[in-house]
């Protein structure tokens, strides 16, 4: 099973640039497909971006062109690189990780069987 530690999020200002990292031990690292998703408060938690290991990448139309998910095996490590980032993106975020269901990247959360702890990213206009 694997287990997922989130970390990175600060208090920034709009328009700075932050990343996210999660690192993921106790399983195989490439068995699973990963997603990014946050949660603000009064609000269902939504998908931010995703990727599986065929190369397919996904992401919110609402962060497209401004995030960016990548991934470096060696240090069993997930990242959201966020830029340009706007009041609307403070959220808690979390890291998530499924081996199972439909293949390509999923956006529905309930198909994500590990997550990470969440880490608060607020950003001040």
């Amino acid at each position: 099973q694997v287990h997922l530690v989130d970390a990175g999020g600060s208090l920034v200002q709009a328009g700075d640039s932050l990343r996210l990292s999660c690192v993921a031990s106790g399983g195989t690292f490439t068995s699973y497909g990963y997603g990014w998703f946050r949660q603000s408060p009064g609000k269902d938690r939504e998908f931010v971006a995703g990727f599986v290991w065929s190369g397919v990448y996904d992401y919110a139309d609402s962060v497209k062109g401004r995030f960016t998910i990548s991934s470096d095996n060696a240090k069993n490590t997930v990242y959201l690189e966020m830029n340009s980032l706007r009041p609307e993106d403070t959220a808690v975020y979390y890291c998530a990780a499924r081996n199972s269901g439909p293949p390509g990247v999923s956006r529905r959360s309930w198909e994500y069987s590990h997550w990470g702890q969440g880490t608060q990213v607020i950003v001040s206009s």
